[in-house]
C-alpha cells in the first residue's frame, strides 16, 4: 500500500490531512475519488482551497498540477463551489482553529 504522498503533486502535508479523515493510502484515495475525499476534508473543518482541490484531481490523473486550464478548470471550479456549499461548515472550521490553538482540537 503506497502513501498518499507517493502520488504526483501530493506531499507530506496532504498525506497528514487525509490521514486525519481516515484516508491512509493512495489506493484508498484513488478508489474514493477526488470529490468524496475532498468532501471528507471539508466536513472535518479543513478550510476550502480551490488550488488544493484541482491539484488533487490532477494527482489522481498523474498530471502536473498546473495542467488544469480553460474549460476543465472552470468545470472543476463549479464542482468545488458545490462541494464547499454542501460540505463546509465555517463555524466548525472556526471552532477547530480555536481548539487547535489551545492544543486540544481534532488535529491533535
Amino acid at each position: 500500500m503506497a502513501p498518499i504522498s507517493s502520488l504526483r503533486n501530493l506531499g507530506p502535508a496532504t498525506n497528514a490531512a487525509f490521514r486525519k479523515v481516515g484516508i491512509r493510502t493512495a489506493e484508498q484515495l484513488r478508489e474514493m475519488g477526488a470529490d468524496e475525499a475532498y468532501a471528507r476534508l471539508l466536513e472535518a473543518g479543513q478550510r476550502p482551497h480551490f488550488i488544493g482541490y484541482y491539484v488533487l484531481h490532477m494527482a489522481l490523473q498523474n498530471r502536473p498540477w498546473n495542467d488544469c486550464k480553460g474549460d476543465e478548470k472552470a468545470a472543476l471550479r463549479r464542482r468545488f463551489d458545490e462541494l464547499k456549499a454542501s460540505h463546509f461548515d465555517s463555524g466548525l472550521a472556526g471552532l477547530e482553529a480555536e481548539l487547535d490553538a489551545l492544543g486540544v482540537g481534532l488535529r491533535r
